[in-house]
């Protein structure tokens, strides 16, 4: 019974979070909208067909079907019938808005995002917010290495990747990633003292992220070997602690699950610590005949994730800018893709968005709140892109009818539109089937994955350091 009430919660707070974000958008643009004194036909939550409809005062509002955004449909500005439907037919003729009303229009929906954002941030700051006590010490140094040689140590701690500053092992691994070289600066620490050494990266050939070659202290250990199993057949053993897969080091539960099934039916070195030797394997996970996802056969541990509060929290202006960090870090990932390997296929779609967010309320409404900041963000600066059907679009449109002082072909623009609306529902759909639906099973283990809030007492500004850290292998 509570278990059915859990998900039931989450689905519910899922749905408002989610709408929210998207509500004060359309609010934006809808509120300028009125104050400009602009033909509003309909305001939409989602797209496709209508959960729900009602009309009033000549205004047609509805939640639909499909949770990838909303609409205010405006018939005195270029709109997309292919995401937001036809006006109705015989609807009277609109006198033509002015450019800078267009503009106003546009741009106040990306506005309401961003102050959106400012307020859960705000929210975040007085209550606190969780932090992953994952720490980036390390646990193991290949002898004969040239980290070895460099004097790099197990128990140091890494502090900085490429200049940034990182605590956790998810964050060392994804800075490292996005970094746009294959040789970082990485900064340690050992008994308060800090020192930094060149690193080189390797890009690693089965995925194509870059790694550094060092071992974090915690990884996640073999409960059960199942029998007539991939894993049983590389002779694999319960108290197995997973070090290393295909050349990565290995740091949660989840990431190990995402990486086998990226593998299915190629044969993969596995690392494991075994009677404190390390240990090289050989499995081959075997490949679904439908999905063709990898799966060797074990049971892991389900240990807590530990978390600690860190009150009060990051303030406002460097939760956005770190978000902002992010994003950019991200978009220039994807542009140097040859030298980081990342792509559309590591975006998240509006699948993926629910499933984070769903995960996140799962273990801790702040961390929820806390994704719903990047969200917001993320949606002003996408929806500020100069492209046909999104505000950006919309903006860079007005401000040519201004500068050519006569509409622009009301032809032209419909297409323009209308070929991009179909851009984007397509750029949507390949980000859902190659990265949210693959990466399924790994939100479901994450969603499952328990977890362990520690909270500060008030007034305290405690650092990840705090708690007992969890026991090395």
């Amino acid at each position: 019974m509570m278990i059915a009430l859990n998900y039931l919660y989450v689905a519910a707070a899922v749905v408002l979070l989610f709408g929210a974000a998207v509500f004060v958008h359309e609010f934006g643009h809808y509120w300028m909208a009125r104050r400009r004194g602009m033909k509003v036909e309909a305001f939409a939550i989602g797209f496709g067909p209508k959960i729900v409809g009602w009309t009033k005062d000549g205004i047609e509002y509805s939640w639909r079907w499909i949770p990838a955004g909303g609409f205010v449909r405006l018939p005195q500005m270029s709109t997309s019938d292919a995401l937001e439907g036809a006006s109705a037919e015989g609807s009277a003729p609109v006198p033509p808005a002015s450019p800078f009303s267009k503009i106003l229009v546009a741009f106040s929906g990306p506005f309401m995002n961003l102050v959106f954002a400012v307020v859960i941030a705000t929210v975040i700051f007085l209550v606190g917010l969780p932090q992953l006590v994952n720490p980036s010490i390390i646990g193991y140094v290949e002898p004969d290495s040239e980290e070895a040689r460099l004097g790099i140590q197990a128990g140091d701690r890494i502090v900085a990747v490429d200049g940034k500053r990182v605590s956790t092992w998810q964050e060392l691994q994804q800075t490292t990633i996005l970094a746009l070289t294959n040789v970082v600066s990485v900064t340690f620490e050992r008994d308060g003292r800090e020192f930094t050494h060149s690193l080189k990266a390797v890009v690693n050939e089965s995925f194509g992220v870059k790694v550094i070659n060092l071992y974090p202290r915690d990884h996640p250990e073999i409960i059960e070997v199942f029998a007539d199993s991939a894993a049983a057949a590389a002779g694999m053993k319960p108290k197995d602690i997973v070090v290393a897969f295909a050349g990565v080091p290995i740091v949660s539960r989840e990431q190990l699950i995402e990486l086998i099934q990226k593998r299915g039916g190629q044969a993969s070195e596995i690392r494991v610590q075994r009677n404190g030797e390390m240990v090289s394997l050989t499995v081959t996970p075997k490949a679904d005949p439908t999905t063709g996802t990898g799966r060797i056969g074990v049971s892991l541990n389900r240990s807590a994730n530990l978390y600690e509060v860190k009150w009060p929290g990051p303030t406002p202006w460097r939760q956005v800018a770190d978000v902002w960090g992010q994003i950019v870090d991200t978009v220039s990932a994807l542009v140097h893709t040859k030298q980081t390997g990342v792509g559309a296929k590591d975006l998240m779609g509006p699948v993926g968005i629910l499933s984070m967010l769903a995960v996140q309320l799962n273990t801790d409404f702040r961390l929820a709140l806390n994704f719903l900041v990047l969200l917001n963000v993320s949606l002003a600066i996408l929806n500020l892109l100069p492209i046909p059907v999104l505000d950006g679009g919309h903006i860079v449109l007005s401000l040519i009818e201004a500068i050519r002082r006569r509409p622009l072909n009301t032809r032209v623009v419909e297409y323009a539109s209308a070929v991009f609306a179909v851009l984007l529902i397509s750029f949507m759909l390949y980000v859902t089937v190659f990265g949210d639906l693959r990466r399924w099973s790994v939100f479901s283990a994450m969603f499952k994955q328990s977890a362990q809030v520690q909270s500060a007492p008030p007034g305290a500004t405690n650092g990840l350091g705090a708690p007992a850290p969890a026991p090395s292998p």
